[in-house]
């Protein structure tokens, strides 16, 4: 009997790249990926498994307690890998409350599903993937490690640390099996332009202004999404139940470093003169609460499990602008209507 495996959020970034993974390296497991399709959520990501016979796709709002309990009654999940998530720090600064009720009630829902569910069963997982911004920021020096105090700064990482706690305390109290990931700043094809890297890439193809927030030296450590799906298998399979792994790219960058080298990239991409791209770059007004450093620590990870990023950020970086220049239409249908407005509206 195939093992049933539900991905939360599966249509997302990252989600889609770990639903092509596990649908494509495991076709004894049933893959039911579970998203809401809200704007970061899209089926595109998907064309290439859609007719996969062990790949099943469900529309639905993990915050529907009543639809999450139906859900676990007809398929009898064997694990659960949660990603879904509202991700965006500008946004949750702008509406707090969908956070809240995505990442923080939605999680309890899939929490009390599995615990109802998973009683007195056996090789059961409940994995859940969260973010590096849980432990608030660094200075100069440092990296997070597993047992970093959490700090978060944001009404993001806040909803995100608070879901954190929820999954570690239905482990402690119910003996529900988990396994928590905390990453760094995904990044690759299928990222939704809200995010540095396919923002400033969309930016640079359409000659419009590349908006940097404060005095761009916030630094951040950034990972491959592919890297990540393949660290949420290692996980998945192989990670210690009740454990904390760290996900980082050993990769940190200033933002305006980072900027300066797409801007260069970019220019040689698109046969433009040298320095084209740079001139767009334009200072903004710092937004609330920035974080000013993130580095994490991998090492339990690599010396555990025996993963570690298979790409250097040039050879990413190169890869992530040929997927989008392949791929404009994607862009196209991604930025139409809504997006339009939310841009407007964020970097005015």
């Amino acid at each position: 009997m195939k093992r049933k495996i539900l991905i939360t959020g599966g249509a997302g970034f990252i989600g889609s790249h770990v639903v092509r993974l596990f649908t494509t390296q495991y076709p004894n497991y049933h893959i039911i990926n579970l998203d809401k399709l809200t704007y970061a959520g899209n089926l595109e990501n998907l064309k290439d498994v859609e007719n996969f016979e062990n790949y099943t796709f469900i529309k639905g709002d993990i915050v529907d307690s009543d639809f999450i309990n139906t859900l676990f009654d007809k398929f009898d999940f064997d694990a659960v890998i949660h990603l879904a998530a509202e991700s965006h720090v500008d946004r949750s600064i702008t509406n707090p409350m969908d956070f809240i009720m995505t990442n923080v009630v939605g999680t309890v829902n899939l929490l009390n599903a599995a615990k109802n569910k998973w009683v007195n069963s056996k090789n059961k997982l409940f994995y859940h993937v969260s973010t590096d911004e849980v432990y608030g920021s660094l200075g100069d020096t440092g990296y997070f490690l597993e047992d970093t105090p959490y700090d978060p700064k944001s009404p993001y990482s806040s909803s995100k640390a608070s879901s954190d706690h929820f999954v570690r305390a239905y482990g402690n109290t119910f003996s529900l099996p988990y396994v928590i990931s905390n990453c760094s700043n995904n990044y690759g094809p299928n990222q939704f332009p809200e995010k540095l890297l396919p923002l400033f890439i969309n930016n640079i193809i359409e000659n419009r202004e590349l908006p940097v927030y404060g005095d761009g030296k916030f630094t951040r450590d950034w990972l491959f999404v592919i890297d990540h799906a393949i660290a949420i298998d290692k996980i998945f399979h192989n990670g210690k139940i009740g454990d904390t792994y760290n996900i980082g790219g050993f990769n940190e960058w200033k933002n305006i470093d980072l900027i300066e080298l797409l801007c260069e990239k970019m220019d040689v991409a698109l046969n433009r003169e040298g320095g084209t791209s740079k001139k767009l770059i334009t200072f903004i007004k710092d937004r609330p609460g920035h974080d000013k450093r993130y580095a994490i620590d991998a090492s339990k990870i690599k010396n555990e499990l025996g993963w570690e990023p298979s790409l250097q950020f040039d050879e990413g970086l190169s890869k992530t602008i040929d997927w989008y220049l392949d791929n404009k239409s994607w862009i196209n249908n991604v930025t139409s209507g809504e997006y339009q407005k939310y841009y407007k509206q964020q970097y005015k």
